[in-house]
């Protein structure tokens, strides 16, 4: 008998996980449907919005042109000046708080309907049909050795998708430069070095994005999918499936009552799954990969057409709903959320109609203080800046306010300023020593006023310098 005493391994197993898991590639198959006919017609009217506002004309200079060397942004017939940049800041809140406003309402439509990430994937998709087929077609190309067939194939999709790079990030840069004179130079090779880095930079960012990341960008570099959880409540409206309706799953032949075979709605196809773009299972509850682009909702409706069972078992719908409880549409969060959003357009539209048309600017001699003239006077000399944000040719008058003695000398001529044009002046003010009483730092006001319209005023603040009288 063995006086060994049987030894037994208690070690626990522990299970290694790979943190870097490689990227499944999607393979979306097509469909149709009536949120598809809505999101191509919104898609449609975004990219003649985009494409074709930057070729409109305004007179002599692009109707909507960010022309940062000169320091004014064109919107139209309105020129802003750098000192209306915090109209873009208010504008941007406005924006922050209308997407609050939808996500509260119905979740994600952002995403699946205007996000320039999903817009431009779903044209790169597009692109991926026409050349290397349907799903099936692509997944079998995707395992096939190299041949000529298929360089072809893959040749004509990346030079697609280069085109749309390209005509994209010309138009964006188009915005910033004319996009006309850019066309030019880019045909006759004479693009600026900056014009041309930024080119090809968002030439670059669009065909990795929408080419290569794609919903890579959605689900880690989005911060929307991280907080959109926290929009959303019970009465949200969400994509979701009928899990009551549809369970049990499974096969079975057209027209056959799911009841009849102790099953639910859903026929297992996993259609829902293979025209996602971003690959997640409806089924499986809300998610944050899940962009809210209904296209699960057209694909299973199509099903269940052919099914002949009703629409619907994928909808857009609330969690109450789902639990056969009503749904609240107007509730607290929802409501200050829209006051706050009409509120902060009501004083963004306020606002800008109350700009006025012309701006003054008054920069003091920062070589000297004061000088002393050959009558005795003393003197500053300033830099006035008159700027005309109006569409015709206005000739102003110009005026000071502060202490009685200051007199204004302006040149012989009248202040004529041309459209969106600047008029940059030196403006002498002198005053009589006897007169100072000992000041030595005295506040003016200079004004300028139209003079064929007394509502078109402009004012600034400087200093009058002057020495100190023992």
């Amino acid at each position: 008998m063995s006086s060994k005493i049987p030894l037994e391994d208690v070690t626990p197993k522990v299970e290694t996980y790979d943190l870097y898991a490689k990227r499944e590639k999607i393979q979306t198959r097509s469909y149709k449907g009536l949120f598809k006919n809505i999101r191509l017609a919104g898609v449609a009217f975004l990219f003649m919005l985009y494409f074709g506002t930057v070729w409109l004309r305004w007179g002599d200079r692009p109707a909507v042109l960010w022309d940062l060397p000169a320091r004014q942004f064109h919107i139209f017939g309105a020129t802003f000046q750098p000192e209306d940049f915090f109209l873009l800041s208010f504008l941007l809140i406005i924006c922050a708080f209308g997407l609050f406003f939808i996500t509260v309402f119905a979740g994600r439509v952002w995403c699946g309907y205007t996000c320039p990430q999903t817009v431009w994937t779903w044209v790169f998709m597009w692109a991926e049909r026409i050349t290397e087929g349907e799903r099936n077609a692509r997944i079998k190309l995707d395992h096939a050795p190299m041949s000529l067939n298929k360089f072809a194939r893959r040749a004509a999709k990346h030079s697609i998708w280069l085109l749309v790079s390209l005509a994209t990030a010309l138009t964006f840069v188009g915005y910033f430069t004319p996009i006309r004179g850019l066309i030019v130079e880019m045909f006759t090779w004479q693009m600026a070095g900056w014009s041309l880095f930024w080119v090809f930079f968002f030439t670059a960012a669009t065909y990795i994005n929408a080419g290569w990341l794609r919903e890579q960008v959605c689900i880690h570099m989005c911060p929307y999918a991280r907080f959109q959880s926290v929009m959303f409540d019970a009465d949200t409206l969400i994509v979701s499936y009928d899990a009551a309706r549809g369970e049990p799953r499974g096969s079975r032949k057209k027209g056959i009552d799911p009841a009849e075979v102790g099953k639910g709605d859903c026929i297992n196809c996993e259609i829902c799954v293979q025209v996602c773009p971003t690959g997640i299972d409806i089924r499986n509850g809300l998610q944050i990969e899940c962009i809210s682009c209904t296209a699960c909702i057209d694909a299973c409706d199509e099903v269940m057409e052919k099914m002949d069972y009703p629409p619907g078992l994928i909808r857009y719908t609330t969690e109450h709903s789902l639990e056969g409880k009503p749904t609240k549409v107007f509730r607290p969060r929802l409501f200050g959320y829209g006051t706050a959003l009409l509120v902060m357009i009501g004083l963004f539209i306020i606002t800008v109609s109350n700009i006025s048309q012309v701006s003054l600017d008054i920069e003091r001699d920062r070589n000297v203080l004061f000088r002393e003239t050959s009558s005795g006077q003393i003197e500053n000399v300033y830099i006035v800046k008159i700027f005309n944000k109006g569409t015709t040719e206005r000739s102003y008058r110009l005026s000071m306010q502060g202490h009685e003695g200051l007199t204004l000398h302006l040149p012989d001529r009248p202040l004529l300023v041309g459209p969106s044009s600047k008029l940059q002046l030196p403006l002498n003010v002198q005053i009589d020593p006897a007169e100072l009483d000992g000041a030595t730092n005295i506040p003016v006001i200079f004004e300028v006023v139209a003079t064929d319209d007394d509502s078109v005023v402009a004012s600034s603040e400087s200093r009058f310098m002057a020495p100190k009288v023992r």
